[in-house]
């Protein structure tokens, strides 16, 4: 999806502006190419900068409820400098990293709901405006889809995905938000959990994987979280037997009765990974803090074979489209009334 467009707030003869992307899914930490393309308006013009802004989707609890907002959580300055004259035809290719903590928008080439996009924005002659928006997606890394789909051999289904803002305390957490994959217990647990919480937070060296089960409190006692945290490397992937490994994390994390007022353990698995990957400190995290139900109106599940991805319980595909959509167009039409800081 590519919007072109003229820069409203530099007025009728501005430049011009249309970012493509190279065609496929990125990695978490991987490699993000493309090309901006720029024409020239009526007259000669400054471009100072170029800049790429990697923007999310993000949902944020309060005081009042949950709202919905765009957060920015990278900017790359990708050219610049140069005079562009009057319907001159330039293109700016580009290549850049992005960060390790991206969440991932989709699982074998279905979308989860998750909102990302890249933002182009040009600097002119002391003024700036936003361009176009085109939607970014991300594919997982190989040690995220071999626990995903640990996870959906061992019969847990996938109920919803969403990013929340704020931070995971006791982590390395880099980016402002982190990402939820929300999944429903196995049969084995489904009366000890009424679901279960996914976050991955990559980095160079490899992946924590915190899980936090929302457990079913009894009789006489209140349903109580409880939070664990993993550490995985992204080397030797294929000679782990995920689905053991995965399966001995969740009896951990159902089984686990924390003491009050402390609600997470942290393990490394062998060669899998260490602790000390992210400066991370031994001994327990916290809970997230926070509580979600389905996000960005998206619900998947995975059947007992394997990620094979599809939509729950007469949830239609459209409905994701629509969302993401509305978030594009949406933010091309508040572009288009100046350039809001």
């Amino acid at each position: 999806m590519v919007f072109k467009r003229l820069l409203g707030s530099l007025g009728v003869g501005a430049p011009s502006v249309d970012t493509v992307l190279d065609p496929g899914a990125v990695t978490p930490g991987g490699g993000l190419a493309g090309q901006v393309h720029l024409k020239g308006g009526d007259a000669d013009f400054t471009i100072e900068h170029i800049t790429l802004e990697l923007v999310a989707r993000v949902e944020a609890e309060h005081e009042g409820g949950e709202s919905e907002g765009t957060v920015v959580f990278e900017r790359f300055t990708v050219g610049g400098g140069f005079r562009l004259s009057a319907g001159e035809l330039r293109t700016v290719p580009f290549g850049v990293n992005l960060p390790w903590e991206t969440p991932i928008t989709e699982l074998y080439g279905q979308g989860l709901g998750i909102t990302l996009g890249v933002r182009t924005e040009l600097g002119i002659s002391g003024a700036r405006d936003k361009g176009d928006l085109d939607p970014l997606a991300v594919r997982p890394l190989p040690v995220q889809e071999a626990i995903l789909e640990a996870l959906g051999r061992l019969g847990f289904g996938f109920r919803s995905a969403d990013l929340e803002l704020g931070h995971i305390r006791g982590t390395g957490q880099q980016l402002p938000f982190y990402q939820e994959i929300e999944v429903t217990p196995s049969p084995q647990y489904a009366s000890q959990v009424n679901e279960i919480e996914v976050t991955f937070l990559a980095g160079p060296a490899g992946v924590d994987v915190v899980l936090e089960a929302d457990k079913r409190g009894g009789f006489f006692a209140e349903g109580q979280d409880t939070v664990t945290r993993f550490t995985v490397s992204h080397h030797g992937v294929d000679q782990i037997d995920w689905n053991a490994e995965v399966g001995s994390w969740m009896r951990q994390l159902v089984e686990h009765r924390a003491a009050h007022g402390s609600h997470g353990s942290h393990a490394a698995y062998g060669s899998h990974g260490s602790h000390d990957s992210y400066g991370h400190s031994h001994g327990h995290s916290d809970s997230h803090g926070h509580h979600s139900g389905p996000g960005m109106g998206t619900a998947v599940a995975a059947g007992a074979a394997g990620l094979a991805v599809g939509v729950v319980g007469g949830m239609v595909a459209a409905e994701v489209v629509d969302e993401i959509g509305d978030f594009f167009e949406g933010d091309e039409e508040e572009d288009e009334g100046g350039d809001e800081d």
